[in-house]
């Protein structure tokens, strides 16, 4: 049997430029239109592997079916969201040990695909809020060792609820909000150890769900106190019972100050009103007073006459009349008799 002849390098120069003059468009594959960046290594499993070239930027011209991108182990400071976003179909990203400093929601804004993110020995220094929003398929995210990351936004993760794995071992962190994290249904493990924690009542939330599900932790053993000095060096689920019998207890001198602050107000608070009422009630005498004498202009004339004419015998009589007659002089007379 006679197998059929391959065709020639020539005779498809030919029936390409027949197809060219014949207007007809060839339209490459996607994994190929871009070809394959300077310094990077491009396989069939659409995997490009770009790790320790020494790059000082993301690379270019990658195939745009990329699944798998590796660009650890360069010089690269940041991560442009147009080229990034391009790479829709992208499953896997290693960013670690580059020189990464920010990191925004618009950074990753169409990788609806990634499952596995990344960014470890960068100098990241804080996560926005919903930094990770778009990545809804994200399954493992690993940020460890950002000397400079002291702050993770309490929304960071709210919107990653297939989330299973997150490290964030060997940063700056102190406190952690756990809102967001406490609401990921699928959550099985954290990191957190090497970093200074505060064991103090602005963390005792974390260290309470340290206690409660030290399973989850997998490095539990090693998460440790680095503040205040009498805590230094013990484990956080073992202080978060200690803590919330403390935290809800004891008083702060500020919660001394408040309270002092509070008695003072409301003594003068009482102090006014009182003198307040009785002002108003002193005027509200007058004013009583005064519409009474309007109402009666008559009653003291009344008055001063029932008294002068009260009747003491008949003589008394006689006299009071004789004394309104004639004078001082009769009054006197008429006493006598």
């Amino acid at each position: 049997m006679r197998l059929a002849r391959q065709p020639s390098a020539h005779s498809l120069r030919i029936v390409t430029v027949l197809l060219l003059v014949m207007g007809v468009r060839v339209t490459p594959s996607p994994a190929l239109s871009s070809g394959c960046p300077d310094r990077c290594v491009c396989d069939d499993q659409l995997v490009v592997q770009c790790a320790g070239q020494h790059l000082t930027s993301f690379p270019v011209d990658l195939p745009l079916a990329t699944r798998q991108l590796i660009i650890s182990n360069n010089r690269i400071a940041e991560l442009p969201p147009l080229a990034l976003n391009y790479l829709s179909d992208l499953v896997y990203l290693d960013c670690s040990n580059n020189s990464l400093t920010e990191i925004s929601e618009s950074t990753f804004g169409n990788l609806r695909k990634l499952a596995y993110l990344d960014l470890s020995f960068n100098k990241l220094t804080r996560i926005e809020d919903r930094t990770f929003g778009p990545l809804a398929s994200m399954v493992m995210l690993r940020m460890t060792d950002n000397e400079g990351l002291s702050e993770i936004h309490p929304e960071a993760f709210a919107e990653n609820a297939a989330l299973q794995v997150l490290d964030v071992s060997r940063n700056n962190l102190t406190v952690l909000n756990i809102t967001s994290l406490i609401a990921l249904p699928t959550l099985r493990s954290l990191g957190l150890s090497g970093n200074p924690w505060s064991c103090e009542c602005d963390n005792e939330d974390l260290c309470l769900w340290i206690h409660v599900e030290g399973f989850k932790f997998q490095d539990e053993g090693l998460t440790v106190c680095g503040t205040p000095l009498d805590m230094s060096g013990r484990r956080l689920g073992e202080v978060g019972l200690q803590l919330r019998s403390l935290c809800h207890q004891a008083l702060g001198s500020w919660d001394y100050i408040f309270f002092i602050a509070i008695g003072f107000v409301i003594f003068a608070a009482g102090t006014v009103s009182a003198w307040v009422m009785g002002v108003v009630m002193v005027l509200y005498e007058r004013y009583l007073k005064a519409k009474d004498a309007r109402l009666h202009p008559s009653d003291d004339d009344d008055d001063a006459s029932s008294v002068v004419e009260v009747p003491v015998g008949g003589g008394g009589a006689g006299a009071a009349r004789s004394g309104s007659n004639h004078g001082n002089g009769n009054l006197k007379t008429s006493h006598v008799v």
